[in-house]
């Protein structure tokens, strides 16, 4: 059983009380599309800063956007979505590393997707970036979900 966090503080308050049973029943869903959304905005924003501010290459711009993100998605992932049992230092470092392996797999897709409509196409640039976002949350909860936070038999409830 996971401890009570701050999201179910939230949804016990008496005015948001209806909303509970749905919470529940698709919390791991909810507390994805937040976080998701967090780190969409975080890496939207880093990566307009290199690129409109800056003026930074794409690519170039676009991978230390992805640090920034994935560490963000990484604690928020690993603390709330998908609620990690797994314990020690040699079980945090392989979630980590498959994390960020599985991460880096969807940031190779996006790069390409870049290169390809904004370098080779021509398309304007913040449209593109966000459409690739969309592509990318889709790769990234299916990785996350089935390889990097699910649930093993030995893991400690």
């Amino acid at each position: 059983m996971r401890d009570e966090d701050i999201f179910d503080r939230i949804v016990s308050v008496s005015w948001l009380r209806w909303f509970k049973p749905i919470y529940y029943r698709y919390r791991e869903m909810w507390l994805y599309a937040l976080f998701g959304l967090g780190t969409v905005l975080i890496n939207m924003f880093v990566y307009s800063l290199f690129t409109e501010y800056i003026d930074l290459g794409v690519l170039i711009a676009n991978a230390i956007a992805w640090i920034f993100a994935t560490l963000f998605a990484f604690y928020t992932n690993r603390r709330w979505v998908f609620v990690s049992h797994a314990t020690g230092v040699f079980a945090f470092f392989m979630q980590l590393g498959s994390f960020c392996l599985g991460r880096f797999m969807t940031l190779i897709v996006e790069e390409w997707m870049l290169f390809f409509l904004i370098e080779m196409k021509g398309l304007p640039n913040m449209l593109v970036k966000f459409f690739s976002q969309i592509v990318v949350i889709a790769l990234n909860y299916l990785i996350s979900k089935l390889i990097v936070f699910r649930r093993r038999s030995n893991d400690v409830d």
